[in-house]
């Protein structure tokens, strides 16, 4: 694996790719099928995704899931992939199967098979007791793949639920403090419209854009009333797509505090912009689960907001990281909207 926040690690096993799969995903998973895609050469791992298993099991949803898994492979042009099924034999081992039936259609090669449960794996392709007993070989629960992984990443957290909790609305005192100010971010916006017309509206928030994006890049946090701010005036296209131009992958994990930040903060109805920014990031960084998860959050406060449907059809197609690209420059916007910004 090679990344600019992680250590060149060669795993040589499948106990070390099982270690390294929760710091891949970000999660431990759960009665999951992850998919673990490698260069047919180098044996680098490209990308990993992650499905939940249809628990009771259903053939009808299993082979849903296998379409769409082999397809992704398919239009990614691998050729060969590790299949990895967490949780009991009866859960794992029929969409095991059906992947292996469909890989090889699919020109693709599986490297291995394996089954995680309860500290423990097992392989559907080796039938070597040796290395693959019966009773299964352990996971090591101080793996040094783990350790250097851990060193230099983000905790790993329990399961996607808790994924899921680091977006959450923040409640209590802080979420009548960030309502109170939402309000005032409102008044304040009406008013401008009023006296200088839309287009203030505009520009006021190409500022605070460049405002906040500064602020998180140099460790600086962003007060609730900018926040608010900020939140009311991305509901601007100019503004959430200067704020786009502006998602440089330099600097994506400084971005994505920004982003949790206003996601977690935003008012009902003012969520989808920072959501689906917040998608851009995570998506920028390889991690999948992130992504979805803000695109839920996108797409349930603003049912068929545009952005969040354009980066969810990447996510699901599988696109790497790297095709995450910008799609203009901070200039190129503003030449975009000149007519409505008046230049």
């Amino acid at each position: 694996m090679n990344s600019p926040q992680r250590p060149t690690l060669r795993l040589s096993s499948p106990a070390e790719l099982i270690a390294a799969v929760p710091h891949l995903l970000g999660f431990t998973p759960q009665a999951s099928l992850v998919l673990v895609a490698v260069g047919p050469q180098e044996g680098r791992v490209l990308f990993t995704f992650r499905y939940d298993l249809p628990d009771p099991p259903d053939p009808t949803e299993a082979a849903t899931i296998v379409e769409h898994a082999i397809g992704v492979l398919s239009r990614q042009q691998v050729t060969v992939a590790v299949v990895i099924g967490y949780g009991p034999g009866p859960l794992v081992t029929p969409i095991a199967d059906a992947v292996c039936q469909a890989a090889p259609g699919a020109g693709v090669a599986l490297h291995d098979v394996l089954r995680v449960h309860e500290g423990r794996f097992w392989s559907y392709i080796c039938r070597d007791p040796s290395c693959c007993p019966a009773e299964g070989v352990p996971v090591g629960a101080d793996d040094p793949v783990a350790r250097a992984l851990a060193a230099v990443g983000p905790p790993v957290l329990p399961d996607r639920a808790a994924l899921a909790a680091t977006l959450a609305p923040v409640t209590g005192p802080d979420a009548e403090a960030m309502a109170r100010s939402t309000r005032r971010a409102l008044r304040d916006a009406v008013r401008l419209a009023e006296t200088e017309g839309p287009r203030a509206l505009d520009r006021a928030g190409l500022s605070a854009v460049q405002a906040a994006v500064a602020a998180c890049r140099n460790g600086r946090p962003v007060s609730r009333s900018r926040n608010a701010w900020l939140s009311v005036l991305l509901t601007r296209l100019p503004v959430r797509d200067d704020a786009w131009a502006r998602m440089d992958p330099a600097h994506r994990d400084a971005h994505s505090r920004l982003w949790t930040g206003l996601v977690r903060r935003a008012q009902p109805g003012y969520v989808a912009a920072p959501a689906s920014l917040l998608a851009f990031t995570a998506w920028q960084s390889g991690n999948g689960a992130l992504a979805n998860i803000a695109l839920d959050r996108a797409l349930a406060d603003t049912p068929g907001y545009s952005m969040a449907g354009l980066i969810r059809q990447a996510v699901e197609a599988g696109l790497p990281p790297a095709a995450a690209r910008l799609p203009m420059t901070p200039e190129e916007v503003a030449a975009s909207y000149a007519d409505r910004l008046g230049d």
